[in-house]
């Protein structure tokens, strides 16, 4: 077990170092009641290793909680197994209490007790036998230091985080479960504490899984993410790779926040979609003639012209600060583009988008790079 070291000031970063597997999950599959219900984890295959902060990304009602919940042991498993440190804690046949696992959980509400001082919240998970240092070290840590004497309702809510994730670190668990932990925060809090997440669980040496369905929150802080749809891992990546190589039309779509065109095959090298006709680029495989197709295109690479005869209708319109972002009625379906500021349109305005000739895009499912005709 890693222990504190109190020389580490709040602002210095810790190099983490993963060298073993904290977590396992194998084959994962559960739902709630007996045959004919619906699965709500199919196939989860998970690793995390020792130091590594992994983000749980999905849509509301995609499986994150409930896997927390299988990992916590507040469930037992269908099928398949979960492992920590090596040894298996979960099965169909086999579940190791929560208590008894080394876990720790950080909850959306804070989950703080009301009529226990803020030193006393830290050290509940502690044993009679127990090092209360830790607690004290940990306090200084989330920058709650001066505060013990206080109790929950005397604390602003980033400061009730802050304390739940110092009673959830305090006994030192090897892995601690975050369950959108800053959801209940203001921007500007929620902000701060996200960034302070990975150094605080790098100086305890604590191996973290946070659940969010906040694409650019998972993006900015973690050290891989996890994309969950309808049960299903789609894709666990370290960011970089989750933007610039998505391996699903869901994955690119949910993570870039960015549209999915529908396509036809035109032959072997070209597709034909509402905005017009696109080719593989030079090498690259032939076009499945099987499979539905679409084409990932990212808010900026379209562009937007006023045409009081076009096809697309405004139907939002966001200042983002340095670019507009419009979404676009276009027959059936909206699309998203982001436009200078100088590309001020109004709302219900018709236009005219179409794809910058200089975009490179890709086809899904089989990731063939495109470019306009």
């Amino acid at each position: 077990m890693d222990q504190p070291n109190p020389s580490l000031s709040r602002g210095e970063r810790v190099v983490r170092q993963p060298d073993q597997q904290r977590l396992q999950v194998e084959g994962l599959w559960h739902r709630f009641g007996g045959n004919g219900t619906p699965w709500i984890l199919q196939g989860i295959d998970l690793q995390l290793r020792e130091r590594e902060l992994v983000g749980l990304l999905g849509p509301s009602g995609c499986g994150k909680t409930s896997l927390l919940r299988l990992i916590a042991g507040f469930e037992r498993p269908c099928r398949g197994q979960i492992l920590l440190d090596g040894q298996e804690v979960s099965s169909p046949t086999w579940l190791r209490p929560p208590e008894r696992r080394n876990v720790g959980m950080v909850f959306q509400d804070d989950a703080l007790f009301p009529h226990l001082s803020v030193w006393d919240n830290a050290c509940f998970g502690l044993g009679a036998s127990q090092d209360r240092s830790r607690a004290n070290w940990l306090l200084e840590l989330v920058g709650l230091g001066g505060l013990e004497r206080r109790y929950p309702h005397e604390l602003s809510g980033g400061q009730r985080q802050r304390l739940a994730l110092a009673r959830a670190l305090a006994p030192a668990p090897s892995l601690v479960l975050l369950d959108e932990p800053f959801s209940n925060v203001d921007v500007e809090v929620r902000l701060r504490l996200r960034s302070e997440l990975p150094n605080v669980l790098a100086c305890c040496g604590a191996t973290g899984l946070m659940v969010t369905h906040d694409p650019e929150e998972a993006l900015a802080i973690c050290d891989r993410v996890a994309v969950l749809n309808g049960g299903r891992l789609e894709q666990c990546a370290q960011p970089q790779q989750l933007v610039e190589a998505p391996t699903t039309g869901f994955v690119a779509g949910f993570v870039l926040q960015a549209n999915l065109l529908p396509a036809q095959r035109v032959d072997e090298q070209t597709v034909s979609t509402p905005l017009g006709t696109l080719r593989c680029s030079s090498g690259a495989a032939a076009i499945d003639s099987n499979t539905p197709l679409q084409v990932l295109l990212r808010p900026e690479q379209l562009q937007l012209k006023a045409d009081d005869q076009g096809a697309g209708s405004i139907t939002c319109r966001e200042f983002l600060g340095q670019v507009w972002l419009y979404r676009i009625q276009l027959d059936n379906f909206i699309l998203k583009l982001r436009q200078p500021l100088s590309n001020t349109l109004t709302l219900h305005h018709r236009c005219v988008v179409t794809i910058d000739p200089a975009a490179e895009l890709l086809l899904y499912p089989q990731q063939l790079p495109l470019v306009p005709v």
